[in-house]
């Protein structure tokens, strides 16, 4: 059954640039910080064994952080198309191979599409559902069975998945604007977390503070999983090169919006660390289920205290908000490789969003809301993170020496290059070596099935009825279709 074929038109069908600097610099600080800041912030404290050398990792994991991003800022300007660390791959090693060549772009969307953004958006989304409702828990019934609040908390999170899909089906500019709003809150329960700390410690409780090395580790593996934890913390840097093609200008404002958000997060981590610390002792600060819950009842005010459940409530709808929208966008330019089916690359005949992409998100999540504990799922493919980060790099390296002549605006020292992909390679190492485990297996096995997917339907381009009805159907309900005119009736 042939796709549906839009109308001539005079309408350009197709993503719009909605995303100034200010809602690129917004959309980084949606992503980076979600609910870690506020409930566990506490693995790197466990692993570098004191306060003071724990600072120096969380600020030292911001520096790292900006140093990868501004490497990032240069590839969007090579290949400036959205998808990031897959856009990437393509220009860079697929010209290498035919075969081999786009496999890493393919593993790269297949552990970001189908498993890892998914699971980390039912995860945000079941923390949203604990933390929105825990100032009512006054409220609510005292025998209250605990399957029964589990399925109620199911119920809030699968709503609020609803909304956050709807938002992202609307239309980017309903996207930024809600966006935009949510990040000014958690900012500012950010500020709330750090006046409360300055104050308490302008009321000389710095006892906890004395003495801030004493009991810093000297092994070379717990500082290494150290700066893992603080480096997962900071996750989300490359987020606005996910969306290049909606940014404004972005050979300027990928880089500026980097530059702004990046040390934004910094202070901010490093400073909410310090006043945690202030406060709680280390045994404290690891048992706490929720770091700045536990720390909101001992330094704010009743009154005050009940805007902390609420701030992480709000960081983890942003957060999900915008995952939800840098991985549909990651889905839309694979449909437009070939890479998944090409009806998640249609965009919307009035609204201009890639609603199939973003439906199909939607549905992902909602099997990993009713599967329960995911954690696992999420454990498993952080390491390949960070081989990604290093094939971009590698990317980065290639792209000097087959684009010479490429539009670079802006050109990050090879050093920093270098010293990024030497840190990816030591980061994927690391969790493997220092705590092996079989959910590492797990990942071979995912990325053994993702070959024999990419060599079945990309390089051999099998296709089946099947996959065309369900192009035609969901063409159908989704009001999509391929990014080019139609007519405006």
């Amino acid at each position: 059954m042939a796709e549906v074929k839009p109308e001539k038109s005079e309408k350009k069908v197709e993503l719009k640039r909605e995303l100034g600097l200010f809602s690129a610099v917004n959309f980084i600080l949606a992503v980076m910080i979600g609910s870690g800041i506020f409930v566990s912030p506490t693995s790197a404290l466990e692993r570098s064994g004191s306060l003071g050398f724990c600072l120096i990792i969380w600020a030292s994991c911001g520096i790292l952080s900006l140093l990868g991003a501004l490497a990032f800022a240069e590839l969007s300007t090579v290949v400036p198309r959205s998808g990031a660390e897959y856009a990437y791959f393509i220009e860079a090693y697929g010209p290498l191979h035919p075969y081999f060549g786009n496999l890493p772009a393919f593993i790269c969307s297949w552990v970001y599409v189908v498993i890892l953004r998914p699971a980390e958006v039912a995860v945000i989304m079941l923390t949203f559902a604990e933390y929105s409702i825990q100032p009512f828990h006054e409220l609510l019934p005292k025998d209250i069975a605990p399957e029964t609040m589990a399925t109620v908390k199911k119920l809030i999170a699968l709503l609020a998945l609803g909304v956050i899909t709807y938002i992202n089906l609307t239309s980017v500019k309903l996207f930024v604007k809600v966006q935009n709003i949510f990040v000014a809150c958690k900012v500012l329960a950010c500020l709330i977390v750090i006046g409360g700390g300055v104050y308490w410690l302008s009321m000389g409780n710095t006892q906890l503070l004395k003495d801030p090395f004493k009991g810093t580790t000297s092994s070379p593996g717990n500082i290494a999983l150290a700066f893992y934890s603080g480096l997962w913390a900071y996750d989300g840097w490359s987020s606005a090169a996910v969306v290049t093609e909606e940014v404004k200008r972005p050979e300027v404002n990928i880089l500026r919006s980097i530059i702004i958000a990046v040390p934004i997060i910094t202070v901010l981590y490093v400073s909410m660390n310090l006043v945690y610390m202030s406060a709680l002792s280390i045994p404290e600060m690891i048992a706490a289920p929720a770091v700045a819950v536990t720390w909101a009842e001992r330094v704010l005010p009743g009154w005050l205290a009940v805007t902390i459940p609420l701030g992480v409530a709000i960081s983890t709808f942003g957060c999900a908000l915008s995952l939800q929208f840098s991985v549909s966008r990651l889905c839309y330019v694979a449909g437009r490789e070939g890479h998944f089916p090409r009806v998640f690359s249609f965009v919307h005949v009035s609204k201009m969003t890639p609603a199939a992409a973003v439906v199909f998100q939607g549905f992902f999540t909602v099997a990993c809301v009713l599967a329960g504990d995911i954690t696992t799922l999420i454990e498993f493919a952080t390491f390949l993170i960070w081989i990604f980060y290093g094939l971009a790099m590698g990317a980065l390296l290639i792209m000097r020496r087959t684009k010479p002549q490429a539009n670079r605006p802006y050109k990050v020292p090879t050093v920093i290059v270098w010293l990024v992909l030497l840190l990816a390679v030591f980061l994927a190492v690391v969790p493997i070596v220092a705590e092996p485990s079989w959910k590492y297996l797990f990942a071979l096995l995912f990325i053994f099935l993702g070959v024999a997917v990419y060599h079945a339907y990309v390089f051999k381009k099998r296709s089946s009825r099947i996959i065309r009805k369900f192009t035609y159907i969901t063409q159908i309900l989704c009001l999509i279709v391929a990014p080019e005119s139609v007519n405006e009736d």
